[in-house]
């Protein structure tokens, strides 16, 4: 996939999640996020199994096989540095809870759920540190 069909498919995705606000039984977190664009860009990732909740979630997680989300995308695609992401690759960023962040590269900033704007959907994040990033 070109550049520019990258872009598109990937603000596509970021504009659906714009308007979902975070909610662990509506489909609205980072690892869904990141599902709708490994798909948009042509992969195929497993099912996302339902939870309802962070320990609902992490017992997922558990029950797939992997510590963390970082094992879950390790299993999935290549590794990358974060310094080589594309538009519409994912990294995974520090986050203030009991997870980390996925995130969609979107050029100059990273899109995904912000714990100061959970109510709002998806927003554009400067980027700073990362865990690691995942070429789609």
């Amino acid at each position: 996939m070109n550049l520019h069909d990258r872009a598109t498919a990937t603000q596509r995705v970021v504009d659906r999640f714009r308007v979902r606000p975070f909610g662990w039984a509506t489909g609205g977190t980072c690892l869904h996020l990141a599902r709708a664009q490994m798909r948009a860009l042509k992969h195929r990732p497993p099912a996302i199994p339902r939870f309802r909740s962070a320990l609902g979630a992490r017992r997922a997680l558990h029950a797939a096989g992997h510590a963390d989300l970082a094992g879950l995308l390790d299993s999935m695609l290549p590794r990358i540095a974060p310094a080589a992401m594309w538009v519409g690759d994912l990294a995974l960023m520090q986050g203030d809870g009991e997870f980390d962040a996925i995130v969609v590269s979107a050029g100059r900033l990273m899109a995904g759920y912000h714990s100061e704007a959970l109510d709002r959907g998806v927003v554009n994040i400067e980027a700073h540190a990362f865990i690691g990033a995942w070429r789609l």
